[in-house]
């Protein structure tokens, strides 16, 4: 879900499609497909997410990165720890969120089997941090 919301916001910036933006997964079993709540919730977005599917992290895409971000901190730990030439990459979701709205330092949860209004409120976070990723971002590429 994050990865076609971030490719949308990107498309309707500046960055158009200068940014790669590729999701893996600390324990994604390769192959899946998104689920069905989150393909209804990118759907009313107008952020799709085609053919995508899901993918272990390694080191052969982290070193093509220049920002990865973690849903959790213990999903941060875990690239920390296993690829540490990438530490220095590694942010939380909710580090690119306004202070303001209290969410620093949290922890975003896989939404899978908790429904779809479990789905909602992440893409509701998710929402929060566009911003602050593609501020992010356009400072990586100056």
């Amino acid at each position: 879900m994050a990865e076609g919301l971030l490719r949308a916001a990107l498309q309707a910036s500046s960055l158009g499609g200068d940014v790669d933006v590729i999701s893996a997964g600390v324990a994604a079993m390769p192959g899946q497909a998104v689920s069905r709540e989150t393909q209804e919730i990118l759907k009313e977005k107008g952020a799709a997410l085609s053919g995508f599917r899901s993918q272990p992290v390694d080191d052969d895409l982290l070193s093509q990165a220049d920002l990865v971000i973690a849903m959790t901190d213990s999903h941060a730990d875990v690239v920390r720890r296993y690829f540490s030439a990438h530490a220095g990459e590694v942010y939380l979701l909710c580090d690119f969120i306004d202070p303001a709205e209290g969410l620093a330092g949290a922890d975003i949860p896989d939404p899978i089997g908790m429904g779809a209004e479990a789905y909602e409120e992440v893409a509701e976070v998710m929402e929060l941090a566009l911003s602050g990723i593609i501020t992010a971002v356009k400072n990586i590429k100056k």
